[in-house]
């Protein structure tokens, strides 16, 4: 004897993602948790994933996890993230691969800065909620347009006191 129909659960339908399908936002997250915490280290709360293994191999590792890092930004690209929210997310895999290439302190900040399951929940949140996410992102981006135009002009100006020191030096 079945239940009445009100009383029945179904499972909920799972949400659309622009552009794509939801099996395609589980299996970046599945790549994510791969990247950044398959493992737990017993006795501690300390999770790792293959990015702060991998890391341990000099430069060819840190390519590898780098080039899976952006596979994940790029099909969220295609899954239709706007671009605000993509500055964000290269600015996290540039991030990553920045701190992780340092030797032996790299290897620990990857097990601290989880740039693919920070990604994969950017995502997520586009899915469920596109305009708060966009708003955000926008901040965001701005923001990293000012510090990196902050870094140029900087740069610029260390180099021209450079330049006058060297000048100086050799008069």
């Amino acid at each position: 004897m079945s239940a009445p129909s009100e009383l029945r659960r179904d499972p909920p339908e799972p949400r659309a993602v622009p552009g794509g399908d939801v099996d395609a936002v589980a299996r970046l997250r599945r790549l994510a948790a791969l990247l950044d915490r398959v493992v737990t280290i017993p006795g501690t709360r300390i999770s790792l994933g293959l990015d702060p293994l991998l890391g341990l191999i000099p430069g060819a590792g840190d390519l590898a996890t780098g080039l899976l890092s952006v596979y994940i930004v790029a099909r969220a690209a295609r899954l239709g993230v706007p671009r605000a929210t993509l500055v964000r997310m290269i600015g996290n895999v540039f991030v990553d691969v920045a701190g992780g290439s340092v030797p032996v302190i790299g290897d620990l900040f990857d097990v601290a800065w989880r740039s693919n399951l920070k990604n994969v929940e950017m995502l997520t949140r586009h899915v469920e909620q596109p305009t708060v996410v966009r708003r955000e992102s926008r901040l965001v981006a701005l923001l990293l347009v000012l510090v990196a135009a902050a870094l140029v002009v900087a740069g610029i100006w260390l180099g021209v006191l450079a330049l006058r020191w060297v000048v100086h030096a050799l008069r």
